[in-house]
């Protein structure tokens, strides 16, 4: 398939506001966009905040090869194995908020983190936390691809963050809100209060229809 200028500016754009957001940290995260039956994917070892249209890779979905020659994200595997399995799903966020990225470090962690309606709203109501592999290692990229078959947000203990979404802001929406909860958790020295179930269940049916 063809990729346009157009495409690939898109793409350098939406990965720039990732780091206007402050997801990421010089070559912290990766990002990826489903076009058709290929994928563009941030190169190894770029910075998100700072992508340029030479560091963007083109991607087959189905055998990951890049197709012009750049090397993809050593992430690249379940971004691509995700877009593979989820057709509902276009753009795989991974990323490295602070607040976020510190719950993911505690021990324990937090088990409940719906202190406002965005969360069972955009992120979801349970977000899994997968425990620590190496970054860029096939155990990695298994337990990230096993929960993202019914969840569209992640936490990676002791890394960060993994969110999918229809396009480019549905991701960062996911990445701003888990951050804010994460926020309002640390600041409230966790004395927060949550959602009861049945407030969730509202929000649920009131909202998403469920």
């Amino acid at each position: 398939m063809n990729i346009s200028k157009e495409q690939i500016s898109a793409f350098v754009a939406a990965a720039r506001k990732v780091g206007d957001h402050g997801l990421t940290r010089c070559s912290s995260g990766n990002l990826s966009w489903r076009v058709g039956d290929v994928a563009l994917v941030s190169a190894t070892g770029s910075w998100i905040p700072e992508l340029r249209e030479d560091q963007v890779a083109i991607c087959d979905i189905e055998t990951g090869q890049s197709l012009n020659g750049v090397r993809p994200s050593m992430e690249s595997g379940f971004h691509l194995t995700i877009l593979k399995n989820r057709p509902d799903v276009n753009v795989v966020l991974h990323c490295q908020s602070i607040c976020a990225t510190t719950i993911a470090c505690m021990d324990p962690k937090p088990e409940n983190l719906n202190v406002t309606a965005e969360l069972p709203c955009h992120v979801g109501k349970e977000v899994p936390v997968i425990p620590y592999y190496r970054p860029g290692s096939p155990e990695l990229a298994h337990a990230v691809v096993e929960a993202m078959k019914d969840h569209d947000s992640v936490l990676l203990a002791k890394h960060g963050q993994v969110f999918v979404g229809k396009d480019f802001n549905a991701a960062i929406e996911k990445a701003e809100f888990l951050e804010m909860a994460c926020e309002i958790v640390l600041r409230s020295g966790f004395r927060h209060t949550v959602l009861t179930p049945e407030e969730v269940a509202d929000i649920e049916h009131t909202f998403l229809g469920k």
